[in-house]
């Protein structure tokens, strides 16, 4: 047993360039709230990617079959600390998102409910044993994983809710769902857009507006959205250096450690320092699918991929929403955004990559 939880098998490069961006998050979240309420944010940064490390090693000695398999109980549960936080949760800038923990902290229990989507998914399409995936089973799946979507939105959180979708779409995609099915799906859900509107959260529905023009109401709903435009622009080719960025320095960029880190890192640091940051993202990514395709079993293979598609939806959408292609959504960039639920989940999520890659080695 001892061969394949050696240390050497560990991924080693997928670590190494994971820590590389957790550091470029760490200098950008101290030259963003220097001299702000938030200026000891950096620091509390350095010890959530401690903590993360802890706890990517403590899942990574959990066989992934034994977490298969107890998947139905984490799922109820997940479910309950769901409605839980809708009820107890405390309230942030609107939104009923985390339970307050001893010390000051908050825990957002939607960040790790993603590894149970993961999970469920995972489990589920490997017991279909079949390579095609039917409608009806598609359903039954999609099913199960709205029930926490709808949870999260009530909270409200469009941008985490949207990241269990994109799970479930990876896996019915690699399950072998039919083109005429996928068409189906996508013709009912243009069909069902403008009635989903109609259930979301008055500011849900300027962000929406703001999107589209964003000028229509420049110091309101559009500010958030015009700044960043601004700052991104700023950058240039190599950036104004760090602590030099005038749209960050000078608080004109709202919560530029948060949400919009990559505003005023690329600001900051140009068009050169967004290629080499969104080129690590990249490789990570591309690491991730290797991991995927040497996986011992179906199972294996579909939760590396549903990390995979969770940290890449992260990366597109926040990098999307930064330049105004797509919504605010408030989802945060992986491994840089502060935060600890976050970034605890992330690591957890590459805890469940090595975890499968541990497990290669089996006899």
């Amino acid at each position: 047993m001892a061969r394949y939880l050696s240390r050497r098998d560990i991924d080693w490069p997928l670590l190494l360039i994971t820590l590389l961006i957790c550091a470029v998050g760490v200098l950008q979240i101290y030259s963003a709230t220097r001299d702000t309420i938030w200026q000891d944010a950096w620091w509390k940064q350095i010890l959530y990617v401690f903590a993360g490390l802890l706890l990517m090693w403590i899942i990574m000695l959990v066989d992934y079959h034994t977490m298969l398999h107890h998947v139905s109980v984490m799922y109820v549960l997940s479910v309950l600390a769901l409605a839980g936080t809708y009820l107890i949760g405390k309230t942030v800038f609107g939104s009923r998102r985390w339970i307050p923990l001893a010390g000051g902290f908050h825990l957002q229990v939607s960040e790790f409910v993603k590894l149970v989507i993961i999970l469920l998914v995972a489990r589920y399409l490997t017991e279909l044993k079949k390579d095609e995936l039917e409608l009806k089973e598609m359903l039954k799946l999609a099913g199960l994983v709205v029930i926490p979507t709808v949870l999260v939105l009530k909270q409200p959180d469009l941008g985490t809710s949207l990241t269990y979708l994109a799970v479930l779409v990876m896996g019915a995609f690699l399950a072998g769902l039919r083109w005429k099915y996928i068409a189906v799906i996508a013709v009912v859900t243009v069909l069902v857009l403008p009635v989903t509107y109609s259930f979301l959260k008055p500011y849900q529905k300027a962000r929406l507006v703001s999107f589209m023009d964003p000028e229509r109401d420049p110091q309101g709903t559009g500010y958030q959205l015009i700044q960043s435009q601004i700052a991104v622009g700023a950058g240039g080719m190599f950036g104004k250096g760090p602590l030099k960025g005038t749209q960050t320095q000078l608080r004109f960029l709202p919560v530029p450690h948060t949400d919009f880190i990559f505003s005023a890192f690329s600001e900051e640091h140009g068009f050169v320092g967004v290629i080499m940051v969104l080129a690590l993202f990249f490789v990570m990514i591309m690491r991730i699918v290797q991991n995927a395709q040497t996986a011992p079993d179906r199972a294996g293979m579909y939760i590396c991929m549903g990390v995979a598609a969770l940290l890449l939806f992260h990366m597109l959408v926040n990098v999307g929403m930064v330049v105004g292609r797509m919504p605010v959504t408030g989802i945060p960039l992986p491994f840089m955004s502060a935060g600890g639920s976050s970034l605890w989940s992330n690591f957890l999520a590459l805890g469940l990559v090595n975890n499968v890659r541990l497990r290669r080695f089996v006899n």
